[in-house]
């Protein structure tokens, strides 16, 4: 029947292994803000194909998230972004690139986004950032950030950039780090510089020792 919830049966279920990808897209909605953070995760050995592919979404993230852009810009005007580092060897996803994310509202807010019928990006909005890339029977690959459109620090006011609000380190198994740019390798590690400056205090505080050592790990430059 439609919209029935799924369970798992003896006829549908099937072992996990460490030999594959994993999306695991989370969110929730809270007094102080809403989440919708998606990572993708690989805990054996990735094929070149799906590091590379990994790897490119990854860049497409960075790119569209460090942009520096003029007051009044469409979404779908830099959305382009998000996929140049898989167009560039013939790749691509079929989804938008990102939607407004409503506090006490919607997880996917109108009328913010990408899309050529989403209004013009101005400081306060918040939405997210979310490239990806699929073959269908094999993998999925999906990288989903929140981030809030900020003033730019450059010469000229008032130009526009975004603020990654979303704290959660990305898979190093799967980045191949040949293929990242020195501004992209900076931007990457900047923010796993502020992921330890905001989150390891608070794992601290909550005594979450496992956890801690986890994040110092995986934020390491």
């Amino acid at each position: 029947p439609p919209f029935s919830p799924r369970s798992p049966s003896n006829g549908s279920s099937r072992n996990l292994s460490v030999d594959e990808m994993y999306l695991s897209d989370t969110g929730g909605q809270y007094l102080d803000g809403t989440t919708d953070i998606t990572r993708t995760v690989h805990w054996g050995v990735p094929t070149p194909l799906q590091k590379e592919a990994y790897t490119r979404v990854l860049m497409g993230n960075i790119d569209l998230s460090r942009l520096v852009f003029p007051p009044n810009t469409a979404g779908g005007t830099v959305e382009s972004f998000a996929r140049r580092a898989l167009w560039d060897i013939g790749l691509n996803y079929g989804h938008g690139t990102g939607h407004g994310i409503g506090n006490f509202l919607s997880v996917h807010e109108w009328p913010v986004g990408f899309q050529s019928n989403n209004v013009p990006l101005a400081a306060g909005m918040f939405t997210s950032i979310e490239p990806g890339y699929y073959r269908d029977g094999e993998f999925g690959i999906r990288i989903e950030d929140v981030a809030l459109v900020v003033e730019a620090q450059t010469k000229e006011k008032p130009f526009l950039t975004f603020e990654v609000v979303s704290l959660v380190p990305y898979d190093r198994n799967l980045i191949d780090l040949s293929l990242l740019s020195p501004e992209q390798i900076r931007y990457l590690n900047t923010y796993y510089e502020t992921i330890r400056a905001r989150v390891g205090p608070e794992l601290q505080r909550q005594r979450l020792e496992e956890e801690y050592r986890w994040l110092q790990r995986n934020t390491e430059p």
